[in-house]
């Protein structure tokens, strides 16, 4: 109950900052970055890039604005979350996302890992207390630890640093709009800035 209430107090919150926020014009390097080492997108669809990782309070404070802008995703807008890997405690973590998608559980563990760790105070930091955390969900040790030391997992760590290095990323959570953009924070101000960045990648593509 108590993290449903938290979750619709913080929908509430971002409605209202982003109707404050509508005709408010955000300034580069102050209220996000231009990144240095761009990887514009190809095609028509402009990307949307979270890094997070499964035990910082920051992410989980974004966590339900977040979800909340997911709901009404444009059409136009592709979304990738991206577990940052950047020291070993991290890299479990981000192996833990991966094998969660490489075992189509992802969408049923993603939110319910997270309150574990924030909530219910779960040290839920390496493979063994992920892989007693993933059985609760159909997912036998054996196999998730599989799924956790696969090739596809390690590929998928391996770009994730490979990113993280190209943009200069020091912490999360950070958003990464169009492959151009970073911005960083925990409430509806993130989203805010968001759709700001969405409207302005869209002109420019006219």
């Amino acid at each position: 109950m108590k993290n449903i209430l938290m979750y619709g107090f913080a929908a509430t919150m971002m409605a209202f900052s982003v109707q404050a926020s509508a005709a408010e014009q955000y300034v580069a390097d102050k209220d996000y970055t231009v990144l240095k080492n761009p990887s514009p997108d190809v095609g028509n669809k402009i990307s949307v890039r979270e890094f997070f990782w499964y035990g910082c309070p920051h992410c989980f404070k974004l966590e339900p604005y977040m979800q909340t802008w997911l709901k009404a995703l444009p059409k136009d807008v592709t979304f990738v979350r991206t577990p940052a890997a950047m020291n070993p405690v991290w890299e479990s973590g981000a192996r833990t996302y991966f094998a969660s998608e490489l075992l189509n559980v992802r969408q049923k563990t993603h939110l319910p890992l997270m309150d574990a760790i924030h909530v219910d105070n779960k040290q839920i930091f390496d493979q063994k207390s992920a892989a007693q955390f993933f059985t609760k969900y159909g997912i036998p040790e054996a196999k998730f630890n599989s799924a956790y030391n696969s090739f596809a997992v390690s590929s998928k760590v391996a770009e994730s640093n490979k990113l993280a290095q190209q943009y200069q990323l020091t912490g999360v959570p950070a958003v990464v709009v169009a492959g151009k953009y970073m911005i960083q924070g925990e409430n509806g101000r993130v989203t805010a800035i968001l759709n700001y960045l969405l409207d302005k990648e869209r002109a420019a593509k006219k």
